[in-house]
């Protein structure tokens, strides 16, 4: 389990909805406790955001974007049995929202990730449900097949874990966005260390896509693989295309 959802925890706050709205005329005093907290937390302040949103939800106690994003911050820092108390908050009272399991599945598989194998194990059941429920509820969750490709590549197969399943979440992720499939077939055969195979899905996924991240992967690749050079020449190739 020592590698469990590494793409859940790396990029969990990537996908954070957060959009600031503030004229010039306004001081600090006329924005609310929850525009302060978003502040805070694009700021990286974690301790100010959890504070400031703190004191909206004293106000709003039942306000969901509230629990939500003190949530976010406590899993934004590592913390993840407490933002796991607020997004199982979340999924019970709106149990018809999609991204309230998934975060929730993913806050738990982090506390299994880092709690000894036995306790771990009796947790991967919900984990699972709680992913599977996302897509249920929104069958265009990109995020939750990720969750699932990696739960289901890092399980032992005698819990469950399993190759043809992860690439069943891939062919999905396939069909929402080329990109994302690409990525998805790239990262089962870099997981089982075919390198080539793993090496012509993230070049695909440069042809189709083009951003940094579909560079990264392949230069990440090529250093796993000992080829360096190469991964110098890919990142050297994205800067090129990219200068402003």
């Amino acid at each position: 389990m020592t590698a469990f959802l590494p793409i859940f925890e790396q990029n969990f706050t990537m996908r954070l909805a957060l959009f600031f709205v503030f004229a010039f005329s306004f001081s600090v005093c006329s924005q609310s406790d929850f525009q302060k907290g978003e502040l805070a937390f694009a700021k990286k302040d974690y301790p100010k955001a959890i504070e400031w949103f703190s004191k909206h939800l004293d106000e709003h106690p039942d306000d969901p974007a509230t629990l939500e994003s003190i949530g976010d911050v406590y899993c934004a820092q590592n913390k993840w049995k407490s933002g796991l108390s607020y997004f199982e908050k979340l999924k019970t009272r709106f149990p018809k929202n999609a991204d309230y399991h998934y975060k929730y599945g993913g806050a738990l598989g982090m506390v299994a990730k880092n709690s000894n194998k036995f306790k771990a194990l009796g947790m991967i059941g919900d984990v699972t449900e709680s992913f599977e429920k996302a897509l249920e509820l929104n069958p265009k969750h990109i995020d939750a097949r990720w969750a699932l490709i990696e739960l289901y590549l890092e399980l032992p197969g005698i819990v469950g874990g399993s190759e043809s399943k992860a690439k069943r979440y891939a062919s999905e992720l396939a069909k929402l966005s080329p990109v994302d499939g690409h990525l998805a077939n790239g990262r089962i055969a870099e997981y089982y260390k075919r390198w080539s195979e793993a090496e012509k899905h993230y070049k695909n996924a440069i042809a189709v896509g083009g951003s940094k991240t579909c560079y990264q992967k392949l230069a990440d690749l090529y250093k796993k693989s000992n080829q360096p050079e190469k991964a110098r020449e890919t990142m050297a190739e994205y800067s090129q295309k990219n200068k402003s």
